[in-house]
């Protein structure tokens, strides 16, 4: 890791130190490597590091944040479709109530800064994740189909609820099969993809 004074600049370094936003860089960096599960992207990790510094500013002007409250004002004030008549008088409440709005805004970040920041500044990088891309694709169909089998399960029991579907102890089955069409075999789609195929060309 390098040391603080040979790192490079950076506007989100700046900007979290600015706003004292204690433990943000962690925060970016477990989300976009993604340790603790899913990765989250640079945009919508900009898009949150952006409504973080609004709250914080909001907070250092003495006004109570609610997060419903700020995700609307950071939507208002950066949204395509936010007419301008809504942001102005948006940027006039923000005013009122002590906000440097102006000074919030310059300090926004894009996410190619998040991206210069994470792996420039902290020296990130993403896991190499392709050795075990069959056993994720596999677990992403399973739960997909778990949930196409809890939806289904809940469609008929709201069905037979409502006197539309007779009364019997039906078995729900969701089975996604792949069939070989040069040799006829039959794989569950997860067997398929974690043997890497059908093996009737090796013959």
């Amino acid at each position: 890791m390098t040391t603080t004074s040979s790192r490079p600049n950076s506007k989100v370094a700046r900007v979290i130190e600015a706003y004292d936003l204690t433990g943000m860089g962690d925060r970016l960096e477990r989300q976009w490597t993604g340790v603790d599960g899913e990765r989250t992207s640079l945009r919508d990790l900009a898009d949150a590091f952006n409504r973080r510094v609004l709250e914080a500013a909001i907070e250092s002007a003495g006004q109570s944040t609610v997060e419903s409250d700020v995700e609307s004002a950071y939507a208002t004030l950066t949204g395509e479709e936010t007419g301008s008549a809504d942001r102005v008088r948006k940027r006039r409440e923000l005013e009122q109530a002590g906000v440097d709005i102006d000074a919030v805004l310059d300090d926004f970040v894009t996410h190619q800064a998040i991206h210069t920041y994470l792996t420039s500044y902290r020296e990130a990088e993403l896991p190499d994740r392709s050795a075990n891309r069959v056993e994720r694709k596999v677990e992403t169909l399973e739960r997909l189909q778990g949930r196409t089998a809890a939806v289904t399960e809940s469609t008929v029991e709201t069905l037979v609820d409502a006197g539309e579907l007779t009364d019997h102890d039906y078995e729900l089955l969701v089975d996604v099969r792949a069939i070989c069409a040069d040799c006829g075999a039959d794989y569950a789609v997860g067997d398929l993809l974690r043997t890497g195929g059908c093996d009737c060309g090796d013959e």
